[in-house]
């Protein structure tokens, strides 16, 4: 199992609940996580429930090459890191995608100072390694 990232994979749904996502297909334009993440892999993701202000970031893995398994929630629409209740109050689709969460990422400041993860050390690293 390998953390993967990539690019223009998105899905929808309309799993129900705080369980696994069953993912119904890709996105025009995009590829499906199986396609572009691979099955018992672990990626980085996004729910937003269309029509709602709910959305939930956080670390799944692709349990089949249909079922993404919410792991670990880093942030919610409700301000914590529990899992949301989606389509708690109908029918509504989810778009589910794999991102970049700013709280893992290393960038350079305006400055050029490393920020992020860890930091200074993660830049003396960097450049030790090169």
């Amino acid at each position: 199992m390998a953390l993967v990232i990539n690019d223009r994979v998105k899905e929808t749904s309309t799993t129900q609940g705080t369980g696994d996502i069953t993912l119904a297909g890709a996105s025009t334009g995009f590829v499906t996580f199986n396609s572009g993440i691979g099955t018992s892999n672990t990626t980085y993701y996004t729910i937003f429930e269309q029509g709602t202000n709910n959305f939930e970031v956080g670390l799944g893995t692709l349990s089949a090459s249909t079922t993404l398994q919410r792991d670990t929630v880093l942030s919610n629409s409700a301000g914590d890191t529990s899992k949301i209740n989606f389509n708690s109050g109908g029918s509504s689709t989810l778009d589910v995608f794999c991102t970049m969460p700013a709280s893992k990422s290393v960038y350079l400041d305006g400055s050029g100072d490393p920020v992020g993860a860890a930091s200074a050390g993660f830049a003396l690293a960097m450049a030790v390694a090169l």
